[in-house]
């Protein structure tokens, strides 16, 4: 499981490499020769999918990572951590490209109306985006890798960016220039809304918020599934990230042997790593029948 989701990660980040750094190319070059501040703006940004992309990559590789003497639940947390070195850079991108808007927006001298090529490249620019940024969301998805949907839905942005360009470059021909670097202003903002976005997914997942609650259900039935274990209570499952680590409280019946008690535990234990995205298990045990909160003494 470990080897094809190492595989995976890689593909997607090697994929968004280089597409975003042709991307980029493209983007920069029309942008200049097109007189659209808009495009350069989208380009500046479609390079940070390339330093974000090495970043994801980076931060998926360390959580993959076995567990060790230090770490023995695992490096897991290093992915959103790295989510949110991808949300820093994009707030200073986001900052860079509104101050330029600004400083054109203070300058209407320096505003140039874009060439109508332009337009083909921004059209381009929303159908290839489109295709790559669901295909890595997607991956993401699948392999449960926070770092690589940060990138993905980083890289959704440019979608939004592109068909702003479209529309900017459309009503600045008809006699209304100045909307280009509006664009380039509103690009930062879509920027700054990812980046928030995505800085709060990742800050859940580091302070081990539990993403889909469907999965204490999961838990819940994997634990009745064992004969002997009784009512899964006071269930926690930490978000590592990739991955959970779960306590739990079982009920036995408590007239049997601390021998049989452990191997319904255990089984139960086995039972609940079956769940994907489970990778450690802790449960205690409770007699049947007896009723206490857990945070009073047992003397009580």
């Amino acid at each position: 499981m470990d080897e094809t989701r190492n595989k995976t990660g890689k593909k997607a980040a090697i994929i968004a490499i280089v597409t975003n750094c042709i991307l980029t190319i493209l983007n920069i070059t029309v942008g200049y020769a097109g007189g659209s501040y808009a495009l350069i703006a989208e380009g500046i940004h479609t390079f940070s999918d390339v330093i974000t992309s090495i970043v994801a990559y980076i931060g998926f590789k360390m959580g993959q990572k076995p567990a060790d003497e230090n770490h023995p639940l695992g490096y897991g947390r290093a992915e959103p951590i790295c989510g949110l070195i991808i949300v820093l850079f994009l707030a200073i991108l986001g900052y860079e490209i509104i101050d330029t808007a600004k400083d054109k927006l203070l300058n209407p001298n320096l505003i140039t109306t874009p060439d109508v090529y332009v337009a083909i490249m921004a059209v381009f620019g929303i159908i290839f985006n489109y295709a790559m940024s669901s295909y890595i969301i997607r991956i993401g998805k699948q392999i449960n890798s926070p770092a690589i949907i940060a990138d993905g839905e980083h890289q959704k942005t440019d979608i939004f960016s592109s068909i702003a360009i479209l529309i900017g470059v459309v009503i600045s021909n008809c006699g209304f220039p100045i909307l280009d670097p509006i664009i380039g202003l509103i690009i930062g903002l879509l920027i700054f809304k990812t980046g928030f976005k995505l800085g709060k997914r990742n800050l859940d997942a580091i302070l081990g918020k539990i993403p889909d609650k469907k999965i204490i259900k999961k838990i819940e039935e994997a634990a009745k599934q064992i004969p002997g274990a009784y009512e899964p209570h006071n269930i926690k499952a930490d978000n590592y990230g990739p991955y959970y680590i779960i306590n739990l409280h079982i009920k036995v019946d408590g007239n049997i042997s601390v021998k049989e008690a452990h191997k319904i535990v255990h089984k139960v234990e086995q039972n609940i790593l079956k769940i994907d995205n489970i990778k450690g298990v802790s449960a205690h045990v409770c007699p049947l029948g007896l009723d206490y909160e857990h945070h009073q003494k047992i003397d009580e």
